[in-house]
Parts: C-alpha cells; sequence; structure tokens
C-alpha cells in the first residue's frame, strides 16, 4: 500500500465536469497558474537532490533533475565541500532513447520512482568506482579521472550492482543470476526450473517489506547470495490496457489475501564455479517472509525472516560454507511487528549490530553483540525514536520526536551516552542516508520551504536544489482536539481571502490508513490544501488511531479492522473542529483522498452520508480480498481466519447504502490496486439499483504524466463545488 503518497495524478476525461457549477458568481476564480506549476513541477518535486549513495571518502553522490523535466543527472559533493557534475543523462545516452522493460518499470513503480536518466548506481568499496545503467548498458565510471568505460551486457540486465571491488556488475535476465566485467561477456551462474525465480525480490517484499532486490554481493566479490522464489501456487494476475490494444496483457505474480505466497529461500553461488548453489536452511513454514539480507564486512551473513501474521520474527546469522542457520534474536507481538524500520545494522567493526524494538510499547535503539546478546539500551522510549538510518564511528543516526507533527535527524553515542540532536528542530527532518561519516538531512520546514543538507567533514553544506518554489506560503493552522481522552492533531486550511462572517463548505482531505501521517509542521505540504480553500472550501486533515508515532497501542488499535475506528476518529476530529469554528459548514462536508485514501472516502460515504454529503475515491481498495497478502493480513489477518472483519470492511457490503454523489476515478493498468477494485463496486452499485460517476485512465497508480495531474485538480474542485454548494 502507499504509504508515502496520496496526491496522485488523475483523469484526463472531462466529462465529469460540470460546466453549470463554474458558471456560478459566488465561486472564486480558480488559480490556474499555480495548478500548472505544481503539475508541471510534479508538485514541485522535480529539480530536489536524492541522495544516492556515500563514498568510503565521505562524498556524497546524487541525483537531480530540472526543475521541470523528469531526466535526471549524477551530482557529487565532496566531503570537502566541491561540488561537481559527474555524469549526466545526456552523455551517456546520446542520440539513443531510454527503454525500459515491464520489469523495470513495475520495480519503478514498487519505489515510486517518477524519474529517468540516472536513477540507481553502484559504488565499489574504496569509492573510486561507480557504475550507472542507462540505455541498455553498464557504465563505470571512475571518480578521480572521470574516464568511463561501458559494458554490454549483451540483452536485458535487470536490478544490476557492482561488486564490492568495483570490477564486475550482477543483474538478472529471464529469471536468472548473471554477472559481466568490463571487456568481457555476460556469464550465465544460474539456470532456474519451470516456475522458479532466481534473483528476484517477490512482489511481497518490493510492495510491502521495502525490500527491491533479490541478491546481494559477499564483501569478497567472489560470492553472491541470491533470492530462489517458488511461484508456482501464486496467482498470475493480467494487467491489460484497452487504450492501447495493440498491446498483450502484462503478467504479474500478485498474492491476493488469503491465497499463497511465494516460497522463499536463499542460496550462495561462487562466480567462479557457475551452476553450483549452497542452499542455505531455516524453517519456512514457519518464517514465511524474507524481509533483509545483509552480508557487510567484518559481519557474518544474516538474514531478517517473519512468519505470514507478522506476529514472529527471528534474525539469523548463517554458515555460507554448509548452509546452516541459527536465530541469534526472535521477537513477538500479538497484533503485529513492524520491520521496515532500518534493523538490523551490522557495525564495521564487527563487534555487533543496532537493534530497534518495540516490546516495551514504544521504539528502543538497542547495541547487541554478535550473537545477538543485549549490550545496552541506547534510547529511551519518551525520544519518540522512529528509524535507523545508520551508523558511524561517532554513533547511529536516527529519526525521531516526541511530537508527532515533527520530526528531528539524532546521532545516539554507542556508548549510551546523551542524543546529539544534528537537524535544526525546525519542522520535519528526515535522514536520508548516513555512510562513512555523512549523512544528508531532508527538512520540510516549518514556515515554507524545503532545505537538503550534507553533513561531511566540511561541516553542513547545502545539497543544491533546482526546484522550483510555490506561489504562495498556506494559511494552514495545525490545532489539537481532545477525543474521549486521547489528543488528535489536525490541520486547517482557510481561503486566503477568507471572510469570517461566511460558512464555506468543507473538505476532509484524507489517508487514514497505517504508516502514514497527514498532519505534519512543514507549511509546503498544504500547498494544494491551500488552492482547494482559495477556490472556496475550507481544507481539513485529521490523524487518528492506527497511524503512526504515537506508540504501539495507539497504532494496533486497528487490528482485524481497518475502517471502523479510523472512520470514527476522522468524523470526531471533523465534528470537534466544526464545533470550534463556526466558519466550518458541517452541512456540507466532502472527503476525498488515493489509495488508502480512495478506500476511506468510499467507506465513508456509503456508512456515514449523515457526515458527509460528497466523495472523490482515487484508486480505491474495495474488498481486501482483493489486495495482496503481506499488506492486508498484517492488520486484516488472513480471510479465512477474520472472515467477519473482512465482510465490516468491505465496500461491497454497503453498496447498496449510497444515497450520497461519489466520485471513483481509477488506472487500468494499475498493477498495485487492480482495477478490478473499481469494476467490483460498479457492478455491486449497479446490481443494488445505484451509480456511481467513474473516470478510467490508461494509467498505473503512480501517474506523474502532467496533464492528468493538472485534470485531476479541476475534475475534482468542480465536483465538490456542483455537490457541496458556494460559501
Amino acid at each position: 500500500m502507499p504509504y508515502a503518497r496520496i496526491a496522485l495524478p488523475l483523469a484526463v476525461a472531462l466529462a465529469a465536469c460540470h460546466p453549470q457549477a463554474t458558471a456560478m458568481t459566488s465561486w472564486p476564480k480558480l488559480d490556474d497558474k499555480l495548478l500548472a506549476d505544481a503539475a508541471a513541477t510534479f508538485n514541485w518535486r522535480l529539480g530536489t537532490p536524492t541522495a544516492l549513495a556515500i563514498t568510503r571518502d565521505g562524498a556524497v553522490l546524487f541525483r537531480r533533475t530540472p526543475p521541470r523535466d523528469f531526466a535526471s543527472d549524477l551530482y557529487e559533493l565532496s566531503a570537502d565541500g566541491a561540488l561537481r557534475t559527474l555524469v549526466t543523462a545526456a552523455d551517456l545516452l546520446g542520440a539513443a532513447d531510454e527503454h525500459l522493460s515491464d520489469a523495470e518499470k513495475a520495480r519503478r513503480e514498487r519505489t515510486r520512482t517518477a524519474t529517468r536518466g540516472v536513477v540507481d548506481i553502484g559504488v565499489s568499496e574504496d569509492g573510486v568506482t561507480v557504475m550507472v545503467p542507462l540505455g541498455d548498458k553498464l557504465h563505470l565510471i571512475h571518480r578521480g579521472s572521470g574516464v568511463r568505460t561501458t559494458i554490454d551486457p549483451g540483452g536485458p540486465a535487470y536490478d544490476p550492482h557492482l561488486s564490492p571491488d568495483g570490477t564486475t556488475v550482477a543483474f538478472v535476465r529471464d529469471g536468472d543470476v548473471w554477472v559481466v566485467a568490463a571487456g568481457g561477456k555476460a556469464r550465465q551462474l544460474t539456470h532456474h526450473p519451470a516456475g522458479f525465480e532466481y534473483g528476484v525480490a517477490d512482489f511481497a517484499a518490493q510492495e510491502e517489506l521495502r525490500r527491491t532486490r533479490g541478491f546481494w554481493w559477499a564483501p569478497d566479490s567472489k560470492r553472491i547470495v541470491l533470492q530462489r522464489s517458488d511461484l508456482r501456487k501464486i496467482e498470475t494476475l493480467y494487467v491489460a490496457d484497452p487504450r492501447h490494444n495493440d498491446r498483450p496483457p502484462v503478467p504479474f505474480r500478485y498474492p491476493r489475501a488469503g491465497t499463497p505466497n511465494a516460497i522463499v529461500d536463499l542460496g550462495v553461488v561462487d562466480i567462479r564455479s557457475p551452476g553450483e548453489i549452497r542452499w542455505l536452511t531455516w524453517d519456512h513454514v514457519r518464517y514465511e517472509y524474507l524481509v533483509s539480507v545483509h552480508w557487510e564486512p567484518g559481519a557474518p551473513l544474516s538474514a531478517l525472516v517473519i512468519d505470514r501474521d507478522q506476529q514472529d520474527l527471528a534474525l539469523l546469522v548463517f554458515d555460507p560454507a554448509t548452509g546452516a542457520s541459527k536465530p541469534i534474536v526472535t521477537e513477538h507481538d500479538d497484533a503485529w511487528l513492524n520491520v521496515d524500520v532500518g534493523a538490523p545494522h551490522w557495525l564495521e567493526d564487527g563487534s555487533g549490530f543496532l537493534w530497534m524494538t518495540e516490546a516495551s510499547g514504544g521504539w528502543v535503539l538497542e547495541r547487541r553483540a554478535a550473537d545477538g546478546a543485549l549490550v545496552r539500551a541506547l534510547t529511551a522510549p519518551e525520544l519518540g525514536l522512529r528509524e535507523l538510518i545508520g551508523a558511524d564511528a561517532k554513533g547511529a543516526i536516527v529519526s525521531a520526536s516526541a511530537d508527532p507533527v515533527r520530526q528531528d535527524v539524532w546521532r545516539i553515542p554507542l556508548d549510551g551516552g546523551a542524543p546529539v540532536r544534528l537537524s535544526d528542530g525546525d519542522g520535519v527532518a528526515h535522514a536520508t542516508i548516513a555512510k562513512h561519516g555523512s549523512l544528508v538531512i531532508d527538512t520540510l520546514l516549518h514556515a515554507g520551504g524545503h532545505k537538503i543538507v550534507a553533513i561531511t567533514r566540511a561541516g553542513v553544506r547545502d545539497l543544491p536544489s533546482a526546484a522550483e518554489r510555490p506561489g504562495l506560503v498556506p494559511t494552514t493552522v495545525l490545532e489539537t482536539v481532545a477525543l474521549a481522552g486521547r489528543t488528535h492533531h489536525v490541520a486547517v486550511t482557510r481561503p486566503r481571502t477568507f471572510d469570517p462572517a461566511r460558512r464555506y463548505p468543507v473538505l476532509l482531505k484524507v489517508y487514514a490508513g497505517p504508516h502514514f501521517v497527514m498532519v505534519e509542521d512543514g507549511l509546503d505540504a498544504y500547498v494544494m490544501d491551500q488552492w482547494y480553500a482559495d477556490a472556496g472550501f475550507i481544507v481539513v486533515r485529521a490523524d487518528g488511531r492506527g497511524t503512526p508515532h504515537r506508540g504501539r497501542a495507539w497504532e494496533r488499535t486497528i487490528l482485524k479492522d481497518l475502517i471502523t475506528i479510523p472512520l470514527e476518529d476522522q468524523v470526531a476530529a471533523l465534528q470537534a473542529v466544526g464545533a470550534r469554528h463556526p466558519e466550518l459548514d458541517m452541512a456540507r462536508v466532502g472527503v476525498f483522498g488515493w489509495s488508502f485514501g480512495g478506500y476511506f472516502s468510499t467507506l465513508a460515504i456509503l456508512r456515514r452520508p449523515d457526515i458527509f454529503k460528497a466523495a472523490i475515491a482515487g484508486a480505491p481498495v474495495i474488498d481486501w480480498t482483493l489486495y495482496d497478502t503481506a499488506y492486508t493480513e498484517r492488520y486484516m489477518k488472513t480471510p479465512q481466519a477474520n472472515p467477519d472483519g473482512y465482510k465490516t470492511t468491505s465496500a461491497l457490503t454497503y453498496a447498496a447504502q449510497l444515497e450520497r454523489p461519489l466520485l471513483v476515478i481509477h488506472g487500468i493498468t494499475d498493477d498495485n490496486v487492480h482495477f478490478a477494485h473499481t469494476l467490483a463496486l460498479i457492478e455491486a452499485l449497479y446490481v443494488a439499483g445505484k451509480r456511481a460517476e467513474v473516470i478510467t485512465l490508461s494509467a498505473t497508480h503512480m501517474v506523474p504524466d502532467p496533464k492528468l495531474n493538472f485534470a485531476r485538480e479541476q475534475v475534482q474542485v468542480d465536483f465538490f463545488r456542483q455537490h457541496l454548494g458556494a460559501p
């Protein structure tokens, strides 16, 4: 489930627009320039630097596009603060076009990568050689001299990775692992049986466990540990694009809730002895998901595994020579365990690793010995720990905050000393990468703006951005409301021409799902809220139970029911804000969101028509039996174990109750929330004698196309204007 973005492109089918709405003289004029700028700049994200690697000498390598173009180039900020262009996409492509395979398109969909050109790189352990895959070629760049060597892999090269010694690139082709060196021909290391795949992360890992790769180099550059996936029992779904019916459907192995997953294990192959694989063993029946694999210098080969219900995990250490494994850490949670937090992180000196645990009710960072024994707890739950980014000789780099709407970056001394704040406390700061004594901090500033800095031995240096800035500063005010003794955070955005004597229709902009917050203390997050507000609305956001950063109990109240408590909390927060501010016309409330937010909006209009008078659902989950195993079963468990919960949370259960206007927008080639969800809803409404407006796109779940972004906002604001009425 996409937990990091909600504002995704929508419709080009303007048939859903209603000219009579825009003809009403009481509506303010739309800010077309701001909308055009937002679409052309991908909501001002284009031009923002993205750190890709930190070299052994502390240099930061980052990609960046122009402000209105999706093609990224590669830059270097040295540890001494010098900036240079390492290579451009045009340099590497020349007159050739960039063609992506279906597998690569899917991988970028999983990582939410909208840019092209230089997207991913590899760096040798000594930092001398950089590998850039682009244009069906693999390009090796010597950082010192700038000399480039081009490797032709002789065919498609999916997910290439450079060996630590910088001499060889491994990649996947047609479900097998290959290697190629400069001046040589590609060699096939594995030969998979029918129904199997080697070296590729399965769908559940890519989409829900934050693991996008399926093989890893050994520190000695002579061996590779690879994932073997038995796909024979997984359903194959076919995603077709009827708008381009000359193209064949694309098959995807997609495990829907309650159906079989890939059977995954690991093997070690010596690149000097292709075909000879030492398979690694563990209790695969108990631990179905492979979360992460680690093989760093000075550390053992290890893997984090978790059971299907995601209630039991184990950190395993392997003997690559025999294939034997032993658990050195195990944990259990009666609801579920969160594993996408950056742990374990093995220390460079081989003395042990850093571990994060939520067993006490709040996240704690621990230092553990190589055998898993606890050395000491490094933080207290009161710090508000959220993610482990990395570590250096001075300590661990983490993100944390006791304030749910803010975040800072901290260094945690490994000897148990007091945490040291590295960010400046102004807004929402994320450490995006930390290694070899350097790190990058990306901050959404409290008063507006976006700042990215690198901390190196030269001090703090800006990572230069080419991004444009929005042409306004939102009026958004953050507030808290008390609900049954709980404190909930809300954000309220009023028109810049706000008249306190008028009563405004209200828009609830919502996600309301796990692992994502809508209310944060950085004004640039609310630029498009301001566009809607200036169009004649007051826009409200709220975060309720089930969202992160409020402790284990708060987050796990949604166990086995993903809608009842989130809907209850959103309605209660909205009503509390409405009671406090009479300018909010609570008789005219609309709700809109994308993905889980689209799911919420659908259920909101079906179950609470007394509150919501119109809804827009973008790419909504309609029935959880149609969504993937790893996400759905983490919260809902399987349909077989929780049949009543699946019925309670399905929009199909309430389709016959529709009595308010509903607009559904969905990409027909969406390979995350498949278009089957919307088709199921349309049919259920049809059978019940109900109907909704539907806009279909020739698009996936993530659509960066500027014209689709522009059309989405126009369609949505017009829909709400028609059905909610003017201030």
